[in-house]
């Protein structure tokens, strides 16, 4: 009886092939040859799961974006206070292990490269903002954020905070470390909130 293949995986296989191509060798190397080669595919078989380059680079930078997501929601599900809770959020959006490093720089080299083949048409599309908007919301109805915070101008400011500290831990991982990227956005997360919850 012939074996079952899991094609999810053997995609998600693929995609991290693609990961390792380009950390390596950065995007030029990310030709559909090298990819089946990393990936210990014949090209035929590469391609029955993604017919262009730019499909398998498109779903590549995707799943960087799903695993975030996926460890998010573990995050989500924990009984947590709510500043515990938006700080292991937050967290889960910078770099700060070997495996999150990875992600985060395929990312960026991903997001130049749409960037430029895309020019005025590329939109960022890592929902960063939209979660960092939404845990300050949660963070407020809850009575921990501080009063007289602008929320808007409050979600500009740690968006910007979150893509400086993955930006530094790129350009200069050995030098800053992922324990202190994360030292500073939870400081700064403990400077937005109140001492003790509000009583109601």
């Amino acid at each position: 009886m012939p074996k079952k293949i899991d094609h999810a995986a053997r995609k998600q296989d693929i995609a991290k092939a693609t990961w390792k191509v380009i950390m390596d060798g950065g995007m030029e190397a990310a030709s559909v040859r090298n990819i089946a080669k990393e990936a210990n595919l014949s090209l035929g078989a590469l391609r029955h799961y993604f017919t262009t380059q730019e499909e398998l680079l498109y779903y590549a930078m995707e799943l960087v974006k799903t695993r975030c997501e996926a460890r998010i929601m573990q995050v989500i599900q924990q009984v947590l206070p709510p500043k515990q809770l938006v700080t292991k959020v937050l967290l889960e959006l910078i770099p700060i292990d070997k495996e999150t490093m990875a992600e985060m720089q395929v990312w960026f080299l991903f997001t130049l490269h749409f960037k430029y083949k895309q020019g005025d048409a590329f939109r960022q599309t890592d929902g960063i903002r939209e979660t960092v908007q939404r845990l300050l919301v949660f963070l407020s109805d809850s009575g921990y954020l501080k009063e007289g915070k602008d929320l808007l101008k409050e979600t500009e400011k740690l968006y910007a905070l979150i893509d400086g500290l993955a930006f530094h831990r790129f350009i200069d991982s050995e030098n800053f470390s992922g324990e202190y990227a994360a030292e500073i956005l939870t400081e700064y997360v403990d400077d937005l909130c109140r001492e003790e919850k509000r009583s109601n």
